[in-house]
């Protein structure tokens, strides 16, 4: 059974451990993203898979019969398979270096390392004796070739995750200042002024922490601990508006607190829960947030009621802003689903530890 903590004890800890590396918190600065970034599990996949792919069709030239056709694969197999792997891990363990290269020099290093690659594939082969003669120069050229389409794809997946984290920071930017919200969170304020000045002046020490975070350096990534301030910020904000209709139930596993995620992920599905779970029903609704850490893997839900018809269309845009940066961040090591039924809507996230 894990543990569970106090919210507002669970994030003054993690801000107070958050200050000793820097200053309130503050993002880390954006790592110039690298297209030599080959060491995620999906990335290694994908890209075995695909020399894997082309070399299943080179060995249909030549095979009369399915069974020709597989031998020749085999073979094929036995030199591409690990020098494949070779370069994939020659290019993880030197992508910081790779990286502080020009863009033209990234490109011819990485396909040198593609040719010696080849030429160690054919070697495997060459001492096993199953080459004969041996193609040195066309192994060479076909590894040098091969390992230019992979980085065509890393290159591009490399290019995407910048657009992305900017159109979901400006997203997230005008979903926060949306005049509505920013209409009612002031009125709220006013209405404290006199009365309870201390929680007037808290309301507005939320929203300012909101707007700087939103306006902050971008970062590639943040931990949870963090996104749980601010999305305990956020709660407390609309908990002065809402009143009794806003429960919110947490439950933190302490140990969860240093997984990583994307920047002002957290916070859109717990204004998603308010939006199309407090707002519409006359009677409020309950939000539970969850974390919990199993063995390398941390499971986050956000769950909220719902009146009939609203959860089953959500905030299909955030949602999906959510879904796009979580892949790009952790790929086949992440999962996001999520799940309406019976006036129920939950989201639930899996990140690595």
């Amino acid at each position: 059974m894990k543990p569970s903590l106090d919210p507002r004890n669970f994030a003054e800890s993690t801000l107070q451990g958050s200050a000793i590396q820097g200053d309130e918190a503050a993002p880390q600065p954006l790592v110039r993203t690298s297209m030599f970034d080959a060491c995620h599990v999906g990335v290694v996949l994908r890209a075995v898979l695909f020399v894997e792919a082309v070399v299943g069709v080179a060995a249909m030239f030549g095979a009369g019969e399915v069974v020709d056709w597989l031998m020749r694969f085999s073979l094929f197999t036995g030199g591409a398979l690990p020098a494949t792997l070779a370069w994939l891990i020659a290019v993880c363990a030197l992508k910081v270096r790779l990286n502080r290269l020009a863009l033209l020099r990234q490109w011819l290093v990485g396909m040198a390392l593609g040719g010696v690659a080849g030429l160690y594939g054919c070697g495997l082969l060459a001492l096993m004796g199953l080459l004969q003669p041996t193609p040195w120069w066309a192994s060479t050229a076909s590894g040098a070739l091969l390992s230019a389409m992979v980085l065509t794809g890393l290159f591009w997946r490399a290019k995407a995750l910048t657009p992305a984290a900017t159109a979901a920071r400006l997203a997230e930017l005008q979903s926060r200042i949306r005049p509505h919200f920013l209409f009612n969170t002031l009125n709220s304020a006013i209405a404290l002024v006199r009365a309870e000045p201390a929680k007037a002046e808290t309301v507005l020490e939320d929203l300012s922490e909101l707007f700087r975070h939103a306006l902050a350096d971008p970062a590639e990534s943040v931990t949870l601990g963090q996104e749980i301030a601010l999305a305990q910020r956020y709660l407390a904000i609309e908990q002065v508006r809402f009143g009794k209709r806003l429960q919110v139930h947490w439950s933190l596993d302490e140990h969860a607190a240093q997984a990583r995620l994307p920047p002002l992920l957290l916070q859109p599905l717990v204004e998603n829960a308010v939006m199309h779970g407090v707002e519409p029903s006359a009677g409020g609704a309950q939000i539970r947030i969850s974390t919990v850490r199993r063995g390398s893997t941390v499971v986050i839900k956000v769950t909220n009621s719902a009146p009939a018809g609203v959860g089953e269309r959500g905030n299909g845009l955030a949602l999906a802003n959510v879904r796009e940066r979580l892949f790009l961040l952790h790929d086949v090591q992440a999962q996001f689903k999520t799940v309406f039924k019976d006036g129920i809507f939950q989201v639930r996230l899996e990140i690595p530890a």
